[in-house]
């Protein structure tokens, strides 16, 4: 027996109210309830920032590169006033100072978007970023955008090197970040100030350090004089790295001179089955743009296969921008065209006799087709950053995907690689719009059209590049001095490797032609 049974004294253990027993219940549930919101919201919860119109899911929607490549909205906002001695100087306290295009009314620029992960709105790179290009009638004119051309403004590489800067910074300190958080017009809240306080701080600048010592190699690049400069990218040596890890100390100094100029992207229908990349890697739109995204921050776990298909799908049948018409000599125009189709038409196609591009690979039968490098005689930096041993990495990258099939037009394809291979030089593609893709060859290394006729002797050994004012005659941004944002000047040596504007030239090619015939030519081209 029990103490309590054989003491008379001893109280009975009161039983719990019922009341009490319904409140302890009730409160059990709002927890489960409020712990199951915070899940969703802070653990679970993904949710892009979407747009109707294809025009600005093109150039804001997700492509699913913020969920690991991301950096939460206010913080990426308050980035360049954080560390604002890093920017160029007299540039804007913001992405303007690498070329980023804001439109009025938007308070992000152009090719970057949003995604709610885990409870923060992040914000990060998609397609535009590479792929939005300007142009300017005159000094100080309005300048209009032109959408699927190459970034003419883009500093790509500054961009990287501002990042990888100010992870190494000492300025994180929670209390100055709220500051300049607060001068961008910031309000964070008490939950969110502790998160960051806490957490997303920290996990920022750890991700950067983490891009900061993958991209340490663009260090060597600069020294090597390889800087990238407004409008081209090193597509596939910061590849290497960050998907596969290489050792990028072991890469040649001569695989480091791989940059090349954005490509234009509109009319991707005809170019289905072509050679595409610079040096024909892929035949395959749907692969070229995977590829692409990885490059703007997507992973193989995060890419938004539906948000990447609408981007496709738009750029399927986008039309090439046209020449303004009342700057054409169409007379000189018609005096060029049989000289195009003598020296030009059947490596690039050519206007049809409705006017409208022919892509018919029977009628150019070097349309899309790989020229050797021995034979078209063009810089071999791009070439030669992109290796058999690469190409089988990339083939491999997606291995656990099915494989679609060659067939990707009406539906969604999956992520597989299966197209990549090493070729012996660079792809023939398609002239359309060619006025707005100026630097020419693949290297940006021929300012204008005009000269691009000359023999390379006769080519400008040096020019500006990161001015969008355009020469109507010569076709190409104008090569003077530029007085556009601080920063933006860049001085482009031709004599530096990767960068010879040689190739291209010879009777095969109508460098020999007489002034009057090369203007014609392009005259002619303007129309395209």
């Amino acid at each position: 027996m029990t103490a309590a049974a054989t003491n008379p004294e001893t109280p009975p253990r009161p039983r719990a109210s019922r009341k009490w027993r319904y409140l302890s219940w009730l409160v059990l549930a709002l927890i489960l309830v409020l712990g199951s919101i915070v899940v969703y919201r802070f653990l679970v919860l993904t949710v892009p920032t979407t747009y109707a119109d294809p025009v600005e899911h093109f150039k804001y929607g997700s492509i699913g590169s913020e969920p690991v490549s991301g950096i939460p909205y206010w913080m990426f906002q308050a980035l360049p006033r954080m560390f604002a001695d890093k920017l160029p100087d007299g540039a804007p306290a913001d992405y303007r100072a690498f070329g980023l295009l804001y439109e009025p009314g938007k308070d992000l620029p152009i090719g970057t978007s949003r995604r709610k992960v885990a409870g923060i709105e992040r914000v990060w790179l998609n397609c535009s970023v590479c792929h939005v290009g300007t142009v300017r009638a005159e000094p100080g004119g309005e300048q209009q955008l032109i959408l699927g051309a190459p970034a003419n403004n883009l500093r790509l590489f500054d961009f990287i090197q501002f990042m990888r800067a100010a992870a190494v910074d000492n300025r994180w300190q929670p209390d100055y970040v709220f500051e300049k958080i607060e001068v961008v017009g910031g309000d964070l809240g008490l939950l969110k100030r502790l998160l960051y306080r806490f957490v997303v701080i920290d996990q920022v600048r750890a991700g950067l350090l983490d891009l900061e010592g993958q991209l340490r190699f663009l260090d060597r690049q600069a020294a090597l004089g390889h800087d990238w400069g407004p409008g081209r990218v090193d597509t596939f040596n910061p590849y290497k790295k960050i998907q596969f890890n290489y050792d990028m100390t072991r890469i040649p100094d001569a695989e480091l001179a791989g940059a090349a100029d954005y490509p234009s992207i509109w009319m991707q229908r005809p170019r289905q089955g072509m050679n595409l990349h610079w040096d024909g890697n892929n035949a395959s739109v749907e692969e070229r743009n995977l590829s692409a995204s990885l490059g703007a921050g997507v992973t193989p776990t995060t890419i938004d296969m539906a948000s990447l298909q609408r981007v496709r799908d738009w750029l399927w049948e986008l039309p090439a921008p046209a020449f303004p018409t009342e700057r054409i000599d169409q007379a000189k125009a018609a005096s060029g065209a049989p000289l195009y189709a003598r020296y030009c038409a059947s490596c690039h196609g050519g206007p049809g006799t409705d006017g409208s591009y022919d892509y018919d690979r029977a009628r150019y039968p070097r349309l899309g087709e790989v020229e050797p490098l021995a034979a078209i005689g063009t810089d071999p930096g791009r070439w030669r950053s992109y290796t058999p041993e690469f190409a089988g990495d990339q083939n491999l990258l997606y291995a656990s995907y099915p494989h679609p099939g060659d067939d990707c037009e009406t539906r969604l394809c999956s992520a597989r690689f299966a197209h990549f291979k090493k070729t012996d030089g660079y792809a023939n593609q398609p002239l359309d719009g060619i006025w707005a893709r100026s630097p020419y060859l693949h290297n940006g290394s021929v300012p204008t059209l005009r000269a691009l006729l000359d023999p390379p002797a006769e080519r400008p050994a040096t020019f500006y590049r990161g001015n969008d004012v355009f020469d109507w005659d010569r076709v190409g941004y104008d090569q003077s001095l530029p007085t556009q944002a601080p920063g933006a000047v860049f001085l482009f040596d031709t004599r530096l490797p990767g960068n010879s504007n040689s190739g291209h030239a010879g009777p095969a090619y109508g460098t020999d032609l007489p002034a009057a015939s090369k203007d014609a030519i392009v005259e002619y081209m303007k129309t395209f």
